[in-house]
């Protein structure tokens, strides 16, 4: 019997392995930290940064909130695809191609002199972020086993949690000493090492599953997707009037709800292969960590926007100042993911998951009393450190949830579900922040404390409507459910046989899959 280790044949290598070495999973997790933690912090980078480019590129704020939305939407809509090319092709060159484009977008980025070719080179980052994400999850599902995929999820978790709270505080630095450029151009040297830890660390040759494209629900999501955000964020700015010719904003929402319950219906009678398959909802864990995610989502990119402009025109903090503010959300965060994730091995992820939302609530009020009374630094950061330990609880328990009882032939399509579901949440909710923003701005002209705080309790709100899904988890744990998952590298036997007898058994059940 041919070495495992040593057979070409993609559809029954190893996917712990490469050529003829032994890939050790936790060096290739920090090779996908890199890149996960790069598109994760651009959701929430451009915020701090808001007030200078209003003012470095003559734009208003509606235009710099679409520079904010634009990644977000191009990151959401491909993110369905994107899971399915990770099975298709190989999760390793998917990885590496996202992160390829994503790093030239962001030099295209830094380079850009008006907000229109702002957006256009944050178009093209959100598409390779969107390559990246799903490749992501599917890999710590296959690299770890049951028993230590939870400390893993705890792990790419906290890199989430700690990346989108980071990305204020790192572009407050950036902005305040060296331009709102370098937000964008500090990604070109991270992205660099990423591409070159991926090409090292990373397995190759992951069975890959020859599916088909469903290319009329991919343009049914993306555009009914993209007139649901387009209406939500642009309301405001034409008066909740005429777009264009006869279209309102009620018509143009009202089309991308439409759009999208055809997606839904497509989806479920598609005779070939859905780009959605709605079976996974019918997985208790799946579905309730979903909509779960996209509460948290909604939440996350939700708050800075308001925390930001309170912190600049009301405490009057310059960009590093505001970034230094942060710093208590970033280490919570941080610290409680890790430790979430594996607390959620030992006791039903369920209740890690809840207490995380609970406790992000809790935060975000601390916050929005602060705001109303016009608080100073010390209650505002203490509010801050209390909701970066709710999202460092919530995140990775989360995503070991939705994912740990999946059969390794739809990881790929049920990462991309996932990551696409908590993304919709991310650019609803930061569309819905924006226009409510600046509604009640026109509304208190001259107390942008209290518009910020009224803002603020739309993503609390979000919150307890997570929390509530949180309550409909199964109690059992995901791990518990029978899953075809990858074996225990620490317990897999170093000689030539035991090796075989693995190759044996995962060709065995690829034959069984294929």
């Amino acid at each position: 019997m041919t070495n495992v280790a040593s057979n070409p044949d993609p559809r029954t290598t190893d996917p712990r392995t490469t050529d003829s070495r032994t890939v050790n999973p936790w060096a290739a997790l920090s090779a996908l930290c890199v890149g996960f933690f790069l598109i994760m912090m651009d959701t929430t980078i451009v915020t701090i940064a808001i007030p200078g480019m209003i003012e470095g590129l003559d734009a208003d704020l509606n235009q710099i909130t679409w520079v904010h939305s634009v990644y977000l939407l191009t990151y959401a809509v491909p993110l369905l695809v994107a899971g399915r090319l990770g099975d298709r092709f190989g999760r390793k060159p998917v990885f590496m191609a996202g992160m390829a484009v994503f790093t030239a977008a962001s030099l295209w980025c830094g380079l850009s002199g008006s907000a229109e070719m702002l957006m256009a080179a944050r178009a093209v980052q959100g598409v390779g972020a969107a390559l990246m994400a799903p490749q992501t999850m599917a890999f710590v599902t296959t690299l770890f086993p049951p028993q230590r995929r939870g400390a893993a999820l705890g792990v790419w978790g906290a890199v989430a949690g700690l990346a989108t709270t980071a990305g204020p505080l790192l572009g407050g630095f950036l902005t305040g000493s060296a331009g709102w450029e370098w937000i964008f151009l500090v990604n070109v040297p991270i992205g660099l090492v990423g591409l070159a830890m991926a090409a090292r660390l990373l397995p190759g040759g992951q069975p890959r599953n020859h599916r088909r494209f469903d290319l009329l629900g991919t343009l049914l999501s993306g555009l009914g997707l993209f007139a649901v955000v387009f209406g939500l964020q642009n309301g405001q700015h034409y008066a909740w009037g005429t777009v264009v010719g006869p279209l309102d904003v009620a018509t143009v929402i009202a089309a991308g709800v439409v759009l999208l319950g055809v997606f839904l219906l497509w989806q479920r009678f598609n005779p070939r292969e859905p780009l959605m398959p709605l079976s996974l909802f019918g997985r208790r864990h799946f579905a309730t960590s979903a909509f779960a995610a996209a509460a948290i989502g909604f939440a996350v990119t939700g708050l800075y926007l308001p925390l930001t402009l309170f912190m600049q025109d009301v405490m009057e903090l310059t960009p590093q100042e505001a970034g230094l503010l942060m710093v208590p959300i970033a280490v919570s965060s941080g610290l409680a993911g890790p430790l979430a994730g594996s607390l959620s091995d030992r006791v039903p992820g369920k209740w890690v998951v809840l207490g995380g939302f609970l406790v992000f609530a809790a935060g975000l009020g601390l916050i929005v009393l602060a705001m109303d009374a016009h608080a100073g630094v010390l209650p505002t950061a203490g509010a801050l450190f209390l909701a970066g330990i709710g999202t460092g609880l919530a995140f990775a328990p989360m995503a070991n949830v939705a994912t740990g009882s999946l059969p390794v032939e739809v990881i790929g399509a049920g990462a991309g579900m996932y990551n696409a579901i908590r993304q919709v949440g991310c650019v609803i909710g930061a569309a819905a922040v924006g226009v409510l923003m600046q509604a009640q701005i026109v509304e208190f002209p001259d107390d942008l404390g209290r518009a910020a705080a009224t803002t603020l309790l739309l993503p609390v709100a979000a919150l307890l409507v997570g929390a509530a899904a949180c309550l409909l988890m199964p109690s059992g744990g995901a791990q518990k459910e029978k899953a075809q998952t990858a074996p225990d590298p620490a317990q897999t036997a170093p000689d030539r046989n035991s090796r075989e007898t693995s190759g044996n058994s995962l060709n065995s059940d690829l034959e069984k899959v294929g």
